[in-house]
């Protein structure tokens, strides 16, 4: 049996799935459902998540060749997704490999197929450590982990030190005020030298984080931080003979200027890890890339030597339930089923008896665990249309769905992927 089928059948509500109607979060749907189901002739359960496979395949190939351009490893952050069949097509499609949060994330990025793993956070905890250890004993991979404390190093030298493997870790360089991470010079030279003294760690770079810093000199200060960790990392390399070290950082809004300031390096290896461009928003993310593409514009920079940008490829369909009073729709979805703390959902296009009308001044007001209100500058809206809305911070909508749709052109969900948060 498949591991697809295994992980199909283990979520199985049912006994007889093809003939239950086309759902989503409860229902045993995954790719093995046969044939396409339209959204638009309401032949899927609603509310759903989907995303657009040509939005996807879109982001990724941008991303891939941005990070090609400037001669960087791409590593994107599985965390927005935690979907086994796009990390897949991240990695098919050339990526380095695949950053996780956690031990357990890193598992699924194993079972997707990648063969380097960041796990962009501190590794506590002897489960947590034991997990990376059998990864890396029965997987044949390579996992990194980060440390900010000689206690962690002597927490992993206790767990490794009986298991026959030698464990890579990277530094962690933070900021005042911001989240893990060294805080001085000083702290990553006694931690270099504790990871160095331990039998079974290895000095394997650096990972900073450089979103936490922000205000009217972000971009400056960022540099700034950017040019103390590749000036710390070589001398690091120097002192310890390090074989092609890694310096790791970018989130999804500063990537270009991390890319930018590792694309000069000399005998060390950089890597980006942006997360959001896969799926991309309409809201934050779409903010921070019309960012990007200026600072571009003003620097020459590489992204606008690439064709074409990135584009929102995820959506969240549901009905309109009731329009109890004047100028006021209520629509069946909400804060269990969509991100809210990023921005509300914005309606994109309204379905009714099948067929597109176009409905202005629809705004999004509130959303309750199961409701959304909207409010009409006129009373257009009615009871059994079909809204589509996009969204912002599209993390904290995929955590809400065990099954995400993936559909064509034409609306139709050709097949269903799991999320595994």
């Amino acid at each position: 049996m498949s591991q697809e089928k295994q992980v199909c059948d283990s979520n199985f509500h049912g006994e007889h799935s093809e003939s239950l109607p086309i759902g989503t979060k409860g229902l045993p749907i995954c790719r093995s459902a046969r044939g396409s189901f339209s959204l638009v002739k309401e032949e899927v359960s609603l509310p759903c998540a989907v995303v657009r496979q040509s939005a996807i395949e879109n982001n990724i190939e941008w991303m891939q060749a941005f990070a090609n351009k400037n001669n960087v490893k791409l590593c994107p952050h599985g965390k927005t997704t935690m979907t086994p069949d796009l990390f897949k097509q991240q990695l098919d499609n050339g990526a380095w490999g695949i950053t996780v949060a956690s031990a357990a994330q890193a598992e699924i990025a194993v079972l997707a197929g990648a063969k380097q793993i960041i796990i962009a956070n501190q590794v506590v905890g002897k489960v947590n450590m034991q997990i990376v250890v059998n990864l890396i004993q029965n997987h044949n991979v390579t996992v990194y982990s980060c440390v900010d404390s000689v206690a962690n190093v002597e927490a992993w030298e206790r767990v490794v030190s009986s298991a026959g493997v030698t464990v890579p870790l990277f530094i962690e360089l933070g900021v005042e005020g911001g989240r893990c991470g060294c805080r001085t010079s000083d702290d990553v030279y006694k931690l270099a030298q504790a990871i160095h003294q331990a039998p079974h760690t290895e000095l394997k770079g650096i990972e900073l984080y450089e979103g936490v810093i922000s205000g009217d000199n972000a971009e400056q200060d960022i540099r700034e931080f950017l040019g103390l960790a590749i000036s710390l990392l070589t001398e690091l390399k120097q002192e310890y003979k390090l074989e092609e070290p890694i310096i790791s950082g970018a989130g999804s809004a500063w990537y270009d200027v991390v890319a930018e300031e590792f694309s000069q390096l000399v005998d060390l290896v950089g890597v980006i890890r942006p997360g959001c461009y896969a799926i991309h928003d309409t809201g934050i993310y779409e903010d921070a890339q019309n960012l990007v593409q200026s600072r571009a514009s003003i620097n020459n920079g590489v992204a606008c030597d690439l064709s074409g940008d990135l584009v929102s490829s995820l959506e969240v369909w549901a009905y309109v339930l009731s329009v109890p009073e004047k100028g006021k729709a209520v629509v069946g979805l909400g804060k269990r089923d969509v991100a809210f703390d990023a921005g509300l959902p914005i309606i994109e296009r309204v379905i009714r008896d099948g067929k597109e009308v176009t409905l202005d001044g629809l705004t999004s007001t509130k959303v309750m665990d199961q409701h959304m209100f909207v409010e009409m500058e006129q009373d257009t809206l009615q009871v059994g249309d079909i809204v589509a809305m996009s969204t912002s911070h599209p993390c904290l909508t995929f955590d809400k769905w065990r099954y995400i749709g993936v559909v064509d052109e034409q609306d139709n969900v050709t097949h269903w992927i799991p999320t595994f948060f």
